[in-house]
Formats: structure tokens, sequence, C-alpha cells
């Protein structure tokens, strides 16, 4: 029965594949299952990798505690001990505006850029000087002289004008006087070969004015006596005009270093101002 045996060996191989499948089937779930748990690792790792890599890991440096002072200025810094001067000076940066080229930052000395904080030996609580002027400082002491005058100028427009104050009003109240020098106003003279007399002084008594310009002296003359004073001890020669009688000036001479030194003069013709400031300030004129 060649034909049942064989038919028998057909039945045991096709019972027999089922088998093998199942076996394969097996390995194959078993792989699948080792393939995922493979991948999970590796997500876990990348995961954990991602992580530490984040913008939190400076939290595990070890920092100290830096006292900022710029400016009158007080400010709390915690940084890395192992960031170098050029980064403390962003962190500085970012605390005062101070760009870090401007900045002069000072700890026993001036400190390096290239070096690291503990390098440097710094310690907590340690104060950090900073010295540099922010680029609006800059500018502002940079502002051209003819704005500062123009400035200055516009703020004493807003005085009031010196020949109302109380104390120039005693004075200018006794009137013009009588032997006063002839004015001719809106024009310019050189100072004349005599003393220019006819004028008050700040108690209302006579006075003159002498310029020995030989002498570099400017002679102060009254009644009871003549002070010879050195021209280039005159600090500044003030002026304005009387109000009312616009041909006549009202003078300062600053004797001293402020303007409590100031000694006036009343009744100054106008055509001779300018020649006194030049005289006075170094302007010499010869004639």
């Amino acid at each position: 029965m060649a034909t049942q045996d064989g038919s028998e060996e057909v039945i045991m191989e096709t019972e027999a594949k089922p088998k093998e499948a199942e076996a394969l089937g097996e390995d194959a779930d078993k792989g699948e299952t080792e393939s995922k748990s493979h991948t999970a690792a590796e997500d876990t790792t990348t995961q954990d990798s991602s992580i530490s890599n984040g913008d939190d890991a400076d939290d595990e440096l070890e920092k100290v505690d830096l006292k900022i002072i710029w400016n009158k200025n007080k400010y709390d810094l915690k940084i890395p001990v192992d960031n170098t001067g050029a980064q403390l000076k962003e962190r500085i940066h970012s605390l005062t505006g101070l760009p870090p080229a401007m900045q002069k930052v000072m700890y026993k000395g001036l400190l390096p850029e290239d070096k690291t904080l503990r390098e440097i030996k710094i310690t907590n609580g340690a104060k950090i000087m900073v010295v540099g002027s922010t680029m609006n400082d800059v500018l502002a002491v940079n502002t051209p002289k003819e704005v500062i005058q123009q400035e200055v100028k516009a703020e004493e427009d807003k005085k009031e004008p010196l020949c109302r104050q109380k104390q120039h009003r005693k004075v200018l109240d006794k009137g013009k006087p009588d032997d006063i020098m002839a004015s001719i106003k809106g024009t310019k003279e050189r100072l004349p070969t005599v003393p220019l007399s006819g004028m008050f002084n700040k108690s209302g008594g006579k006075v003159r004015l002498t310029f020995k310009l030989e002498q570099d002296q400017l002679w102060i003359g009254t009644k009871e006596r003549t002070e010879k004073v050195p021209m280039g001890s005159i600090k500044n020669v003030v002026s304005e005009t009387i109000e009312g009688h616009e041909d006549y000036y009202m003078i300062a001479f600053q004797l001293g270093p402020t303007e409590a030194s100031q000694y006036w003069v009343y009744w100054v013709p106008a055509q001779f101002v300018d020649a006194i400031k030049d005289t006075v300030l170094g302007k010499w004129q010869y004639f």
C-alpha cells in the first residue's frame, strides 16, 4: 500500500507544517516585541538626553553670589563660577544697560576677561566695582558748546533783569549822575586816554576807572582811595543795560573766585562796554 503510505506521509508533512509556521510566528512575535522594547529604550535614552541638555543646565553648575556696584547703584547677581570675565560683563550689561566695551570691571584690580571667576578666586558675597558711562551720558558730555551756551542764555533770559533787583535799585533810583560822560548808543569805541568818570559804585559814591595798560592794572578810584587791581586777577566782567536808559550799562568786575566779590559800577557809557571787557579779559587794544 505504497499509495496509502505515501498518503500518510503527505498527511504527516501537512500536519508538521502548521507547527513550523506556528514556531515562525512565535519567533516573529518575539522579534517584534524585542524590537519594540529596543525602540522604547532608545526613546527613553533620547528623552533623557534632551532633558540633560535643556535650558536649566546651568542650575546644576556651581555659582557665586556677587554684589555689582555701578553709579551708586547696587545689583545682586548669581553667576556660574566657571564663567569668564567677558561673560560677567554681558550679565552686567543686562543689569545696567552699560555696554561691555564701555565697562571697567574692578575686583582686586582690573578684572581679566579671559579668565574664569574661579581662576580669579572670586568668592560668595564679593563686591564688583563697575566704572563706565552709557552712550546717553557720553552724548550729554559731548554736547556742542554752542548748544550749552544757547541753553545758558535762554536760562538767563528767564531771570529778572539785574537793574530791577533791590540791591541795584537803591543806586539806580538816585538817577543819572549830573557829570556823567556822554554816551553813544549802538556804537563801539576804544577806551579813551582819560579815566572814565562820573559813575556810581554800589554804595552810591562816585567812582572812576583808569586802565593802566603798561602796568596791566585797572585803577578803581573813589573819593577815599584808589585800588590798583591786576587785570589778570579779575575773573570775569558782567554787564547789562539799564532799563529806560539803554545807552548806559551797569558793569561788575569779579575780583575773587565767587560772585560775592563783584565790584559794581553804574552808568557806564554804552560805547565803551565792549572795549572794557576786551581789555580786562585779555584782548588788548594798543593805540
